[in-house]
């Protein structure tokens, strides 16, 4: 009787961890849908382009492939002349790591000039990031430069924080390691709700900066 019942409890439990990834995930979708584009062709024109940070390079010293897409996607985006500024946002929580700078170097290198980047060095979670664009660096309207899975979650929080933003999906990445990064996804989206539930705020906030 005892394992029938712990068996049931924990069949009812499943369901509901499923059904809570499940309904987090379509809502998120939901909210993007129209606000998404893979072309500058037709993606409306923001002063500031959001570009989320990641890491540069994996564990066994190749390139991510999410960092170099998103680069890529936000040098597109400003040779469209889509955008008239780049704000990066990492994370250079520790010595050493500087996710903001290694951008900032691509980009330059990309042929971007020096003085429209600017540097989020406290966007250690897309939240972060998505606050403190409006908090700190006083942006209502942007467009938010990385992968479509990531966009959409950004642009869902864009909108719970009155910000007006659409998402340039950057090229995405398959295989092995691009499978863990969905299941993380799905977790992520949960954790949104939860956060503003919970009235969570960006570990840092501070003085205002002007974007000109």
């Amino acid at each position: 009787m005892k394992r029938k019942k712990n068996a049931r409890f924990f069949l009812i439990v499943s369901l509901l961890i499923v059904a809570v990834i499940y309904f987090s995930n379509s809502i998120i979708e939901n909210k993007a849908e129209g606000k998404l584009f893979n072309s500058t062709e037709n993606i409306p024109k923001n002063k500031v382009g959001l570009l989320l940070g990641t890491v540069k390079y994996l564990s066994d010293g190749r390139i991510n492939l999410y960092y170099q897409f998103r680069l890529d996607a936000a040098v597109e985006l400003y040779k469209a002349g889509k955008i008239d500024f780049i704000l990066v946002s990492g994370d250079n929580g520790s010595k050493g790591y500087d996710e903001p700078t290694d951008f900032k170097n691509d980009l330059i290198e990309a042929g971007i000039p020096e003085n429209i980047i600017y540097l989020d060095y406290a966007g250690f979670r897309t939240l972060d990031s998505v606050v403190r664009v409006k908090e700190v660096f006083g942006q209502f309207s942007i467009t938010i430069i990385s992968q479509q899975f990531h966009n959409e979650r950004a642009l869902y929080l864009a909108q719970h924080f009155d910000i007006d933003a659409v998402g340039f999906n950057a090229k995405g990445v398959s295989g092995k390691k691009a499978l863990k990064v969905q299941l993380r996804e799905y977790l992520a989206r949960v954790k949104v709700f939860v956060d503003i539930l919970l009235g969570v705020d960006p570990k840092f906030l501070g003085e205002p900066i002007e974007i000109v």
